[in-house]
């Protein structure tokens, strides 16, 4: 007899939601975060012409380097949204993860290479600062305009992060695009207070060497914030699960089938923020048929991305509890 029967039991607890969110409020985040960079750039390195600041060069390079960033980001946005093709039969998600990990090695080759290099530079050779002002002037403006899209950032990660706390959204998030964001922000924000240091203390205290270390601290900054980055985003770009809720929720919507008799394994991969793929290795009860096999993994097909929105391509392989330990065995011994 076929099994015409499908049900989402109420207390399952789905956790994509918040990777839509995030994914529908990243863009309004890297288009504001690429314009404020893109004019307080400019600004950045007319004070550092003007005056001989090498810790406001620094801020200009970092402010350059973020604004690529963002046009990179968004870049991988729109490639991510290719469809699938012969030669990219899961489609182009992941393209995300990869430009992000780019971003991650510029702020580290670029922005921090180049901001200590710099620094060190002045070091040795401290010039004299002139028309120090202009300094202050642009950095209270650049602290303005920053400190507004930091706010801009942190408030739709709040949003989108739901529950999870902030570290905890960082590393369970599928989306890095909202959180590279956040971080560069941040670190620009703790360079520009870095930055305006150094020029204070090179002004009242006569010693130009602090211009130069607050540019090696800009440059220590940016490094700390790129390896964070490319941390968080290396899992992704290698092919991370999905978060343990939705992978237990796919097992417990598999089990609460009759004809199941035990669920050997649930493997996902999020291909993208917004595509799992799933393949679940499932032992059937004995006296199921081969239509009544059909019947249930169409079922299952259909309750599990009901359910979770996000999981796009589902596998089902029918496989003994025994053959599966062996099969497991034999590839952990391989």
């Amino acid at each position: 007899m076929a099994i015409c029967f499908s049900y989402l039991p109420e207390h399952i607890i789905t956790n994509n939601g918040i990777d839509q969110r995030i994914m529908s409020s990243s863009k309004k985040v890297i288009y504001a975060a690429l314009l404020g960079n893109t004019l307080i750039s400019i600004t950045k390195f007319v004070a550092a012409a003007i005056t001989g600041s090498s810790a406001m060069l620094s801020e200009g390079i970092h402010s350059v380097v973020d604004t690529g960033n963002q046009g990179l980001l968004l870049y991988g946005i729109r490639q991510s949204k290719k469809p699938a093709d012969d030669l990219y039969p899961f489609g182009h998600g992941k393209e995300i993860y990869f430009w992000s990990f780019v971003v991650a090695i510029l702020i580290f080759a670029v922005g921090a290479g180049v901001s200590i290099y710099e620094g060190i530079l002045h070091l040795y050779h401290p010039a004299p600062l002139t028309n120090v002002y202009i300094n202050y002037i642009v950095l209270g403006f650049a602290i303005l305009f920053e400190g507004g899209a930091w706010l801009f950032a942190l408030r739709e990660f709040t949003r989108t992060k739901g529950k999870w706390g902030y570290i905890e959204a960082v590393q369970r998030g599928k989306d890095p695009s909202m959180f590279v964001v956040l971080f560069e922000d941040s670190a620009a924000l703790l360079g520009l207070v870095v930055a305006l240091l150094g020029v204070s203390l090179s002004q009242y205290t006569g010693l130009l060497i602090f211009d130069g270390i607050a540019s090696v601290i800009i440059g220590l900054i940016l490094a700390g914030t790129a390896v964070w980055l490319a941390y968080e985003t290396k899992g992704l770009l290698i092919g991370e699960s999905a978060n343990r809720t939705v992978v237990n929720g796919i097992r417990e919507l598999t089990l609460r089938h009759p004809k199941v008799d035990h669920v050997n394994e649930v493997l996902t991969m999020h291909m993208g923020p917004n595509f799992i793929l799933v393949n679940i290795s499932v032992e059937f009860t004995d006296d199921a048929v081969a239509d009544e096999i059909e019947q249930v993994i169409a079922l299952l097909d259909n309750d599990i991305k009901e359910f979770y929105p996000n999981v796009k391509r589902i596998f089902i392989e029918a496989e003994s509890r025994c053959s599966h330990v062996q099969k497991t065995a034999a590839s952990k011994s391989t």
